[in-house]
């Protein structure tokens, strides 16, 4: 689904000194509850396209599931704002890990680094993969061109999917943590191998967003901002190479600095 993630209002915007009547491209914001079987599992609030993606990736994330087959089914009925899952092994939702809770779309409160499940999860990177310093700044600038509804708005996070020369997807979401659970639903239900891709990310790059990029499993993460202490430790003890402030024709390497050439 791709529809509904804007909205267009009746502003008004001041400018030199006049009050002026125009329409406004505005994201869209939309509650998505989960059921796991008859058990209600997370509500969370999203930008409302890429369902199946987000709820594949988040169960992923959460350690629910680990491949497209353990889904039995999925119904979503975006009227009331419902997801049904239907798990081939119930036992997946053990509530030695998980416990119902509302994700919001806000940032850094509602997943965290040392939850049960993100230890359960997370992945130390064994990519062998290097890229040229060039190709961090072109990949990051495409990953901001494509961005067309944050371009529109202002009010999403970005995230794409590369191979070492090209972008393979890109999702935008109101919530940071939900653009990367659709980067790791769509490598779920397309089986698409993630040792040797690349994340870039439009926002900074803060332990939950870290975390995340563990599950998905890649070994580089690429950010036009500034990743926390938090970040950079957990990129060094789970072999990943984060790159920040990528503007212009400069950035910084945090971690693991080897996959990073001059040249």
């Amino acid at each position: 689904m791709e529809n509904q993630i804007t909205d267009t209002n009746l502003i008004f915007k001041y400018e030199n000194g006049t009050m002026q009547e125009q329409f406004d491209e505005i994201v869209s914001e939309f509650p998505l509850t989960i059921f796991l079987g008859r058990e209600e599992f997370a509500t969370m609030v999203c930008s409302p396209d890429y369902l199946e993606e987000l709820i594949f990736g988040f169960l992923a994330s959460e350690g629910v599931i680990r491949v497209y087959d353990d889904v039995k089914s999925l119904q979503i009925d975006e009227g009331k704002g419902y997801a049904y899952v239907e798990l081939k092994n119930d036992q997946s939702t053990s509530k030695e890990y998980h416990s119902k809770r509302f994700i919001g779309s806000c940032c850094g409160k509602s997943r965290q680094f040392y939850f049960h499940n993100d230890a359960r999860t997370a992945k130390t990177s064994t990519s062998a993969m290097q890229i040229t310093a060039d190709k961090c700044i072109s990949l990051m600038n495409e990953l901001q061109n494509s961005s067309i509804v944050f371009q529109e708005t202002g009010g999403v996070h970005n995230a794409g999917l590369f191979s070492k020369d090209e972008m393979i997807i890109n999702r935008a979401d109101i919530g940071r943590h939900n653009a990367l659970d659709k980067i790791l639903g769509y490598c779920v239900i397309n089986r698409v191998p993630v040792r040797d891709k690349i994340i870039a990310f439009s926002g900074r790059i803060s332990s939950e967003v870290l975390i995340k990029a563990a599950k998905i499993g890649v070994g580089i993460i690429l950010s036009k901002s500034a990743p926390t202490n938090l970040a950079i430790q957990l990129a060094n003890d789970l072999n990943i190479t984060a790159v920040g402030f990528i503007r212009g024709n400069s950035f910084n390497v945090y971690s693991h600095s080897h996959r990073i050439l001059e040249k």
